[in-house]
């Protein structure tokens, strides 16, 4: 028997748990002699530490910081980054078609029209034309769309409280993902505005090296930051569909559609989930904002216009020309994006919530419980 002072400072011990406790009852010499001739699976294990075992509570998940630490939106704008950044950039030829649908209609009239023209005029390569401002641009916007995202929730979640952040998600969600997407834009802009003129402007310039330097000496930073209130109204839309659509999206999945809870879920279906929300989403997000990026197309491709004056010319029909091209390119990017983000933080060990439950208070005050 050990005595009694080191057992109750080991039941002092803050990593007491029942899987290192001493063994306090004691074992015969016969039964040690007999342990150590016999295999593993036939030794005598004493009831307590088999009661012990049995009581031993699941193994829970290691998070590699807490929920909402520095640490932890660091990382999810570094997943921001590379969700957005690589994915824009993979799509390139075809947002470059999409963009020239939308600034000449007559020339580029259709997605295999685009193609093949763009093919026969420029080759191969021109279909890669404004991959590095894509790149840079939307690697800064994802930094601060998903961190600032999470930022938000955050803050904007602890000022609602826990039951009326429970009532009021989806208005949560909106208001967190507006907030990001308006810093997000302003660091896109520039990036933006060299990458339509390289597209959709032949002969201009070819890479951002050539347009960056031509643009500020043909008209100054404004070059770069006209078009950031078509931005504000393509993109704030789209991020306030993305976020809150893919967010009660996930929710109802595993509500009617998954036949179990995430938590027994393991992280590659988990991931398929995210993949499916993400691309819903994604079908949205391309009908809701494709007005204001027709407008911001070609009003980086012209001098002098304004977003109401390209808004005028181009009327109700023309806005949506390219729409089919979009819904193909944010659906599959959205989508994408929610899997690359959801990776990143299964990868690092970063805090997951579930989806959101009524809180056990909410349940008491509607007689739940």
């Amino acid at each position: 028997m050990y005595p009694s002072s080191l057992l109750a400072l080991s039941g002092g011990n803050p990593f007491n748990a029942p899987r290192f406790q001493l063994l306090t009852e004691p074992v015969s010499p016969r039964t040690r002699v007999a342990n150590e001739a016999a295999p593993p699976a036939e030794r005598v294990v004493p009831r307590r530490r088999l009661a012990a075992a049995a009581a031993a509570p699941a193994i829970t998940e290691e998070y590699s910081c807490e929920y909402g630490s520095a640490k932890f939106y660091a990382l999810c704008g570094f997943g921001g980054v590379l969700s957005c950044g690589l994915t824009h950039t993979a799509v390139v030829p075809l947002d470059l078609v999409k963009c020239r649908i939308q600034v000449d209609p007559g020339k580029y009239q259709s997605i295999f029209k685009g193609f093949s023209v763009t093919v026969k005029e420029d080759g191969i390569r021109g279909l890669g034309k404004g991959w590095a401002p894509t790149f840079i641009g939307y690697s800064m916007q994802g930094l601060c769309k998903f961190g600032f995202y999470e930022v938000f929730k955050n803050i904007y979640g602890e000022l609602l409280g826990e039951e009326n952040a429970y009532l009021w998600r989806t208005s949560l969600y909106l208001a967190a993902s507006a907030s990001a997407e308006f810093f997000a834009d302003i660091a896109l802009a520039p990036m933006e505005a060299c990458k339509v003129r390289i597209q959709t402007q032949p002969g201009y310039a070819n890479t951002l090296r050539e347009a960056f330097p031509k643009m500020h000496a043909e008209e100054g930073l404004w070059a770069f930051y006209k078009g950031v209130s078509p931005l504000w109204m393509r993109q704030i839309p789209y991020t306030m569909m993305k976020f809150a659509c893919f967010e009660r999206t996930v929710e109802a999945l595993y509500k009617y559609v998954v036949p179990k809870p995430r938590d027994s879920c393991t992280k590659a279906e988990q991931l398929v989930v995210t993949f499916i929300a993400g691309y819903i989403a994604g079908v949205f997000c391309a009908i809701v904002s494709h007005p204001a990026d027709s407008v911001v197309s070609v009003l980086n491709k012209e001098k002098g216009s304004s977003a109401v004056q390209v808004l005028k010319r181009l009327g109700p029909l023309g806005v949506w020309k390219g729409l089919f091209a979009r819904i193909i390119m944010i659906g599959t990017l959205t989508a994408l994006q929610w899997f690359i983000y959801d990776s990143v933080k299964v990868y690092f060990r970063l805090p997951r919530p579930p989806p959101p439950e009524m809180p056990a208070s909410l349940k008491k005050k509607l007689g739940l419980m």
